[in-house]
């Protein structure tokens, strides 16, 4: 039996209608290694089980009677993996490119914890998928977490194959098994957003980075939804509580009023 060197692991809620291309891309793109895809379903409500059942069987389906969030149903689906990688995507997504090549950054540098790659939208623009760490005063604006260079906003990465970040959307994620066993998975504290943030600063933690790799795409159709930003800045707020320190009283107020700000304008 050969060993599987890489899990794909799907979280779902009520997405069945994105399935169908998601997994297609899947079998495309990553036929040149061995793998296996993970589908956690977070007791959907749509179609999504009877789609998966009828129509790929051979993906591993976890059904769960109760919505664990994004970081509780990737922590679930990973105690089951067999793979040597594992990579979170997004049920949205559709793969573009032969993934393959992304485990030669792993294999030539040990130092590599984390990595992601190009995103586009649905209408294939790209849209910057990784970002700073926060820190108390960029919480004032979340765009202050973004890196600034003309060169990443127009997409020039100057010939370099990959650039050094320090977090990458958990809509792609791709990290060696172990390194998840070692930092114990996403934190479930997190719901929905920023649990990759979160992710990427542990395995900063025990000394690896995280990288992004241009030359290689996926589209992912729906992104962020500015009627879940208050999930986002609850995130935030775990961050702050967890790594600010002494710094954290700061930092919750600015979240405080950039919540009352939001209920505002909304």
């Amino acid at each position: 039996m050969n060993k599987v060197k890489l899990s794909i692991i799907i979280v779902n809620y009520n997405c069945g209608k994105y399935l169908k291309e998601c997994i297609t891309s899947i079998y495309n793109k990553c036929s040149s290694f061995t793998f296996e895809i993970i589908i956690f379903d977070n007791n959907s409500s749509d179609d999504s089980l009877n789609f998966l059942e009828n129509n790929f069987k051979e993906v591993i389906l976890l059904k769960s009677d109760k919505n664990l969030g994004f970081a509780g149903g990737n922590n679930k689906a990973a105690e089951t993996t067999k793979g040597e990688y594992l990579l979170l995507l997004n049920n949205d997504t559709v793969i573009l490119e032969n993934i393959y090549p992304l485990f030669s950054f792993f294999e030539n540098d040990n130092k590599i914890g984390v990595l992601g790659i190009k995103m586009l939208n649905s209408q294939q623009k790209y849209i910057p998928s990784f970002g700073k760490f926060p820190k108390p005063l960029n919480l004032l604006r979340f765009s202050s977490l973004n890196y600034k260079s003309s060169e990443i906003l127009i997409d020039n990465f100057n010939d370099k194959n990959h650039i050094q970040v320090d977090w990458v959307s958990g809509s792609f994620l791709m990290v060696k098994n172990k390194d998840w066993q070692h930092v114990k998975g996403l934190d479930e504290d997190y719901f929905m957003y920023v649990e990759d943030v979160d992710f990427c600063k542990k395995i900063a933690l025990i000394g690896k980075k995280t990288i992004f790799v241009h030359s290689i795409s996926y589209i992912h159709h729906v992104g962020f939804n500015k009627k879940k930003q208050h999930l986002l800045l609850r995130g935030y707020e775990i961050y702050v509580i967890k790594y600010f320190n002494k710094l954290k009283f700061l930092g919750i107020i600015i979240l405080k009023i950039k919540k009352i700000i939001f209920k505002f304008i909304k």
